[in-house]
């Protein structure tokens, strides 16, 4: 693919890739613990889980992520899992990367947000994305296996009233399952003041089924949303949403559509596991040991050429539908959002 490579005019601008994709993202998972066993993620009985040990400490996390910022163009940074809440003290972590003066989100299942959203927006976070797949009782009790719809309400209406905005909340559609629910969510966002995204099923999981069908696509999504609301397109940007506001200015809702329409071309984005394995791509089957070099004494200049050049060996695309594609062998849990 040497044709392909891109030369990199911007000498402050570290992370870029053979197609020329700038990686400004930087997606930390914090723990692969999780207090949900979504259907679509981890076997009932949960993962074998990392031990403490193996998990980067804050000041690791804080120190790779600082490096990046300064000398490798990170713009934004979002914590992930697992359950990023229940790691201990989050807040203080968001202290300690707030300081790097960059956006910093984070992805929840939102159930414990009743008791942590005002220290988590004290302490510096600026966006929650709250993962939410059916309003149903019954429906999240059979994907979650926990019977904790109500706390993630509430958890919803907790962060808009700690003052993030915006909030939104992301909702995987799978077909059999939650598709009936579109306009469900819809006013649901409307009401709360959030902004719903319906995501296309992905391969993601070492353990599930997915097969294509059960994917509900951008077009599908599009008419149901039309037969009870009028909306238009809003430039996309580097967002790997499209974009839609309602015609009567009563807030916004979008689609990911990862599957029927990637957004590999313009994708800006670096993982960072729990035990501190750097992904290129959420697909990749290759890693960076980050954790080794930060315990083995690495300089921060080691750690941004190793980065740079975990960067450089990004695939074109994550290659779902295509005979060659093959999935991760980790749950999306091990993997961080």
């Amino acid at each position: 693919m040497d044709s392909d490579r891109v030369a990199n005019e911007d000498p402050t601008t570290t992370l870029i890739d053979r197609f020329g994709r700038v990686h400004t993202d930087l997606r930390i998972s914090v723990t692969d613990r999780c207090n949900f066993r979504c259907q679509y993620c981890m076997p009932e009985e949960g993962l074998e889980w990392l031990e403490r040990s193996e998990l980067l400490s804050f000041e690791e996390i804080e120190r790779t992520a600082r490096v990046l910022v300064e000398n490798a163009g990170v713009r934004s940074i979002r914590l992930t899992g697992g359950e990023p809440t229940v790691r201990a003290r989050l807040p203080l972590l968001v202290e300690k990367l707030a300081k790097l003066d960059v956006e910093i989100s984070m992805t929840t299942n939102g159930a414990t947000l009743p008791l942590i959203a005002d220290d988590l927006y004290k302490a510096g976070l600026t966006r929650i994305n709250i993962s939410l797949d059916t309003l149903d009782a019954d429906r999240f009790h059979e994907l979650t296996r926990r019977q904790d719809l109500d706390k993630v309400l509430e958890g919803i209406d907790a962060a808009v009233a700690a003052g993030f905005n915006p909030v939104k909340l992301n909702a995987v559609l799978m077909r059999g399952i939650n598709h009936d629910e579109v306009l469900d969510f819809l006013r649901l966002g409307r009401e709360r003041g959030v902004i719903v995204r319906f995501i296309e099923f992905m391969p993601l999981d070492a353990q599930g089924d997915w097969s294509a069908d059960r994917v509900v696509g951008y077009d599908e999504i599009l008419e149901i949303v039309s037969s009870e609301y009028s909306f238009e397109p809003v430039t996309r940007g580097s967002s790997p949403a499209e974009r839609f506001v309602y015609t009567d200015g009563e807030g916004e809702f979008g689609i990911i559509a990862s599957v029927n329409e990637p957004f590999c071309g313009s994708c800006d984005r670096i993982r960072l596991t729990a035990d501190g394995q750097l992904r290129n791509c959420l697909f990749g089957l290759d890693h960076l040991d980050v954790r080794k070099m930060l315990r083995g004494g690495a300089s921060d200049a080691d750690l941004v050429s190793a980065v740079a050049g975990e960067v450089d060996r990004k695939w074109a695309g994550h290659a779902i539908g295509q005979v060659h594609f093959l999935r991760p062998s980790k749950s999306m849990s091990q993997l961080g959002g």
